[in-house]
């Protein structure tokens, strides 16, 4: 029997029914894991592939590698995959193939229908025939009419995260970046995540303050810049079993779906976890899913309250106003990216600590000198209160426990029926209210330096 006889591309509908035996086959990639190391010195990934055949589930393909290069480096969602001498397999009840890096050989196309018919990735003993580029062709033609249905309900908006939970993700990454060894993707679907209770100590601010930002290396403003404004960026990091090889793989800009992303909160933020069971999903911007997110965000936009923080409606808390209520409200990435300084804003914002933490330091020799740490769900920031500022917001040198009352109103501080403060360390959730801030140099010199920000004009109506 001559080569061409031997040689057949099988229907994956017809192939998983070949158990233990060796085929080849060719399909649509709608799924991928991120790579990793076997227990051995193998580099392993899994992929999901479907053709006219076998839409729904997809077959699962094992892909084993002597290096992490010679795995299948997939471009873009709906790529194409020419598998030859994998084995069938099967596993309570599920049949998938696996790639045997001695005998297995790939090739992988661009799912472009404008592309040539050269594959962009080989493994090292691939041969092309003439009979794989008329596949290639029906199978481009064919996934650019498919519609692939997926159950929207099961992909999770950033503000329905729950800590300890596994969650499906469509998100756009916005970012990504490594830093001493840590892997850190930056993903957005425009929805604004949970407040997190704020369980630090009150005094621990003074040697241990709560972070500005999540990651280790903080970002300039010149990459804030490109974050949106509105819309919680969520930090994704890869654990130990994922964390080799998996930046590569998310491209900026680009909107991308994630299967069973880890959530959990660190330092009061929100942050998601890439592990050995993610798989990832490369999307086009007309999916169902990234259309109705943008729909919902551009509607947003379009509201009078939109930038105010999701979770603050119906209304702010009632403990503060302001003087300035014709201005606009804008979020912190708002403030943080304003071009100009010096400028005057408008915000909604939960303070969720302040330094010094008693009230009798608030002041000295009768002058306010008080940090408070301030975020809403874009961004946190510092801002000082100072001199007249204070007076405005405390009043002028009031009592101490009068001033401690206004203090853990702010902070969100659980007090009993007399108003008296419970036991200290109890989580807590600050109330979201109005204030007033401007940006502003240390000195007018310092146009390249750190900008600061400062509350004014905004008052405590607490007795």
């Amino acid at each position: 029997m001559g080569e061409k006889d031997e040689y057949r591309l099988l229907d994956i509908k017809d192939a998983i029914t070949c158990i233990d035996k060796k085929v080849s086959l060719i399909g649509v990639i709608i799924q991928c894991g991120f790579p990793k190391t076997t227990k051995g010195t193998d580099y392993f990934c899994t992929i999901k592939i479907v053709d006219e055949s076998y839409q729904k589930p997809g077959l699962s393909v094992n892909m084993f590698a002597k290096h992490f290069e010679m795995l299948p480096h997939v471009a873009s969602f709906g790529d194409i995959i020419q598998l030859s001498n994998v084995m069938m397999k099967t596993h309570g009840g599920a049949v998938y193939a696996v790639f045997n890096k001695k005998f297995s050989t790939f090739a992988v196309y661009n799912g472009n229908d404008n592309e040539g018919l050269l594959p962009y990735q080989t493994y090292p003993i691939f041969i092309q025939r003439d009979v794989d580029k008329k596949l290639i062709t029906r199978l481009r033609k064919w996934f650019i009419d498919l519609h692939f249905d997926e159950d929207s309900n099961k992909f999770s908006l950033i503000r329905e995260l729950e800590e300890g939970r596994f969650v499906d993700l469509a998100c756009k990454v916005i970012h990504v970046q490594e830093f001493k060894g840590e892997l850190m993707g930056f993903l957005w679907d425009g929805t604004d995540a949970h407040p997190s209770s704020i369980s630090s100590r009150l005094e621990d601010e003074k040697n241990n303050p709560l972070p500005l930002q999540p990651e280790q290396l903080h970002l300039s403003r010149g990459i804030l810049s490109t974050f949106p404004t509105l819309g919680t960026v969520l930090r994704v990091v890869f654990d130990q079993g994922t964390k080799e090889h998996g930046l590569h793989l998310l491209h900026i800009g680009k909107w991308m779906k994630f299967i069973n992303v880890y959530c959990d909160v660190n330092g009061g933020f929100w942050r998601g976890v890439f592990t050995s069971s993610t798989k990832f999903r490369y999307t086009h911007d007309k999916d169902r899913l990234v259309l109705e997110r943008q729909r919902l965000y551009n509607e947003r936009e379009g509201l009078k309250f939109g930038r105010n923080p999701y979770w603050s409606f119906p209304q702010t808390s009632p403990i503060t106003e302001v003087n300035y209520k014709d201005l606009p409200v804008v979020t912190l990435m708002d403030i943080l990216t304003y071009p100009e300084v010096t400028a005057r804003f408008l915000c909604v914002v939960r303070v969720v600590a302040m330094y010094p933490w008693q009230a009798k330091d608030f002041s000295f020799n009768g002058i306010y000198r008080v940090r408070l740490t301030l975020e809403d769900a874009t961004a946190r920031i510092h801002a000082y209160l100072y001199g007249k500022d204070g007076i405005k917001l405390f009043g002028d040198q009031p009592a101490i426990d009068v001033l401690t009352r206004k203090r853990n109103a702010l902070l969100g501080v659980a007090t009993n029926d007399d108003g008296k403060q419970v036991e200290d360390g109890i989580a807590r959730n600050p109330p979201w209210l109005q204030c007033c801030l401007k940006s502003y140099y240390l000195d007018k010199s310092d146009i390249w330096g750190s900008r600061h920000y400062r509350l004014y004009d905004t008052r405590l109506v607490v007795d």
